[in-house]
């Protein structure tokens, strides 16, 4: 679901029940830039079923963030940055691969943090994004 306000801000939600909780969205589009907010390996639509491992979660995501992107008028090729939190350094190779095959012909700036927990324990990565919308003039 999108809404603009008047000043032209499209804000993207997704139907998350941490969005009314935290009051947050998806992602929001302003001018030509689009920020993703984190975003994890589950979505409202499948419950609570999400590959186990940081690469199938990894790519759970980036499908996750492509959408929203898509939703706020941008394609994956418009990503200028991610930044990827990660459960353990353990993690670190599988969600490179994903990156590598979802990014690796775009190649955007990008960051890998190990980080304490997170909300839900079976996690192993969540996953922010940037994306500038090239002018079509």
């Amino acid at each position: 679901m999108k809404s603009t306000n008047a000043i032209g801000r499209l804000t993207v939600k997704s139907g998350s029940a941490w969005e009314p909780k935290t009051g947050h969205s998806r992602a929001i589009r302003a001018g030509n830039h689009v920020f993703v907010s984190g975003t994890a390996p589950s979505s409202v639509t499948d419950g609570d079923e999400f590959p186990p491992d940081s690469y199938g979660q990894t790519l759970k995501c980036f499908e996750i963030i492509v959408n929203a992107l898509e939703e706020a008028g941008a394609k994956r090729t418009d990503v200028v940055r991610t930044r990827i939190y990660a459960a353990s350094t353990e993690d670190i190779p599988g969600v490179c691969q994903a990156h590598l095959e979802t990014f690796g012909d775009v190649g955007p700036a990008s960051t890998i943090l190990v980080v304490a927990a997170f909300d839900d324990p079976r996690w192993r990565v969540e996953i922010e994004a940037e994306a500038v919308i090239a002018d079509e003039s």
